[in-house]
């Protein structure tokens, strides 16, 4: 067997570094997406409450037919009914 179980295992300082330096820009990228969809989370329940002043709220902002109940309640600032969300995406 000999002493290959014991001998002292040498880092490559630079790779360490380089993963280091990957892990810290992955881990700023995830801040920065976070802080991202916080901002438009916001957007959106601002929006939802300025529907609500003017009497808007539940009201597709497209077609001007009422959003399903059930969306709302998954969702509060939806702003456009199911038919109106499906046809944007495509």
């Amino acid at each position: 067997m000999g002493n290959e179980g014991a001998q002292t295992v040498e880092l490559d300082q630079t790779r360490i570094g380089r993963l280091s330096r990957m892990d810290a820009l992955q881990a700023q990228a995830m801040s920065i997406e976070s802080r991202r969809r916080r901002s438009i989370k916001l957007q959106r329940i601002e929006a939802a409450l300025k529907r609500i002043d003017k009497d808007e709220f539940g009201y597709c902002l497209q077609c001007g037919e009422e959003i399903a109940l059930k969306r709302l309640d998954f969702d509060p600032t939806s702003f456009l009914c199911i038919y109106c969300a499906n046809k944007a995406t495509k």
